[in-house]
């Protein structure tokens, strides 16, 4: 498996005018390593891939790439609504050594058959023929509410390179069928940070979060308490992990809270880009007064 334990859904750092900084990565890469992070999803939806332009999209990719220098895994996000961008992003991801690709369905365009999602990851998923690729499955903001074992069935005999899925969604059952199709041939990646312990139970190996990067022990807490068949203190930190969701999305809108948080700890991450939302001074001053209750 190229991804175990915790891979972190990196967020992109922007100047206060909306541009990219990437001056920030890396000391953001270290960051997320020295925390045990073992991998890095680098402009999905954590990252704001899909409001990026394609030359913003590869130059970011870059950034990461020579920040983490070999230590870890990077996977990039390369969806779009256009079918021939995703393949560019595909080609340069593959040209600059990234690790592996995954994408979102085309989101305007609503994909309604499994089908139709097929056509379209195959056509992508060419444009990188080398290096494994996840279908991202995110229903909730694409639109695409498909029958997932029925598309790995059909996909994998017609996209060489699949490896598994980005899962985020909260279908337990679903999961843990795609989990078993063909002797556990895929990797199902979780993610859903406030349900990882879920995902534990029903054999998963591992997930894609944005929130690991900001409490990652208790992450990390949860999969070994799971492992050492300690299931009260998985379900205590469960909870807190559901507890820091809960605090992030009362106290503004959530990437631009997690942004601010990182900001806080001496990773300057900027503002969201429209049409996300950011932080008035009073969100700032009061997060900046209660964050040590989540983060130490």
């Amino acid at each position: 498996m190229l991804l175990q334990g915790l891979t972190s859904a990196t967020y992109t750092p922007l100047t206060s005018d909306g541009e990219l900084n990437l001056s920030v990565i890396p000391a953001y890469v270290d960051y997320l390593i020295e925390k045990g992070l073992n991998a890095l999803y680098v402009c999905g939806t954590t990252g704001e891939g899909i409001s990026l332009t394609t030359d913003e999209r590869k130059t970011l990719l870059e950034a990461f790439i020579h920040a983490v220098n070999g230590r870890i895994p990077v996977v990039v996000q390369i969806g779009a609504n256009s079918v021939k961008e995703c393949v560019s992003l595909a080609s340069h991801a593959q040209t600059v050594g990234a690790s592996a690709i995954s994408a979102t369905a085309p989101s305007y365009y609503k994909v309604t058959s499994e089908t139709t999602l097929l056509d379209f990851m195959k056509r992508l998923a060419a444009g990188a023929a080398e290096l494994p690729f996840y279908y991202y499955h995110i229903p909730s903001f694409t639109g695409a509410t498909l029958n997932m074992p029925k598309f790995l069935k059909m996909a994998e005999s017609e996209i060489p390179n699949l490896a598994g899925l980005k899962y985020t969604d909260t279908k337990v059952f679903e999961y843990q069928e795609c989990m078993t199709l063909e002797n556990g041939r895929f990797e199902v990646l979780w993610g859903c940070d406030e349900m990882l312990l879920s995902a534990l139970v029903v054999g998963a190996k591992g997930g894609i979060g944005s929130t690991y990067a900001l409490i990652p022990t208790v992450y990390q807490g949860i999969i070994a308490a799971w492992e050492r068949g300690d299931l009260p203190t998985a379900r205590m930190l469960q909870l807190q992990s559901w507890k820091y969701v809960r605090w992030c999305n009362a106290s503004g809108p959530f990437h631009a809270v997690q942004k601010y948080l990182l900001s806080l700890l001496g990773l300057e991450m900027g503002p969201c880009r429209t049409p996300l939302g950011n932080l008035s001074d009073e969100q700032k001053t009061k997060i900046a007064s209660e964050y040590r209750r989540f983060l130490g």
